[in-house]
């Protein structure tokens, strides 16, 4: 009998407060609108000896603009035009981009999985991004410091350092 009222007990214990046995489980809700808001500012990187890119983000209501030129010494290379904003539907950010070297669109998907890691793969692979060929990992070290790797086939390509220009 004692071991029944003492089973019955802890049944009934289990069924009144199961929120101590989720506290493991539940992740924290992050605002992916509010976290892209870190980005903005005009960010600068070496992407190679001589070659750089700059980065002027801007908000457009609660979304971003981009303009990016990608030079070396005092010839522009490329230049990039996007617009990122918010799904609710997938929860994640979209950018579309269009270069002035090609008409065809750029788009991609990323997220934040905590305050300062973003992730970042092409649009096509939204639904399944562990499978993606091409990743991009952020890393928000600082407000001013940023940190991009670069992997394709789960291979790192390349890191570049964004730096914020302090104007």
């Amino acid at each position: 009998m004692k071991t029944f009222c003492f089973n019955s007990i802890i049944a009934i214990l289990l069924l009144i407060c199961p929120n101590g046995m989720q506290a493991q489980t539940s992740q924290i809700e992050l605002n992916q609108v509010e976290l892209m808001k870190q980005w903005v500012g005009t960010w600068k990187t070496e992407i190679s000896k001589d070659t750089f890119e700059i980065q002027d983000i801007r908000p457009f209501g609660t979304a971003l603009e981009d303009d990016i030129t990608i030079f070396t010494k005092d010839k522009v290379l490329n230049s990039i035009k996007s617009i990122w904003g918010y799904d609710k539907a997938t929860d994640k950010i979209i950018a579309c981009a269009i270069s002035n070297s090609s008409p065809e669109i750029i788009m991609v998907a990323f997220w934040f999985t905590s305050k300062n890691i973003c992730k970042e793969v092409p649009f096509q692979d939204i639904s399944n991004p562990e499978k993606a060929t091409i990743k991009w990992e952020w890393e928000i070290k600082s407000p001013d410091l940023s940190i991009c790797t670069y992997s394709e086939n789960n291979k790192v390509v390349n890191v570049l350092t964004y730096t914020r220009d302090k104007k």
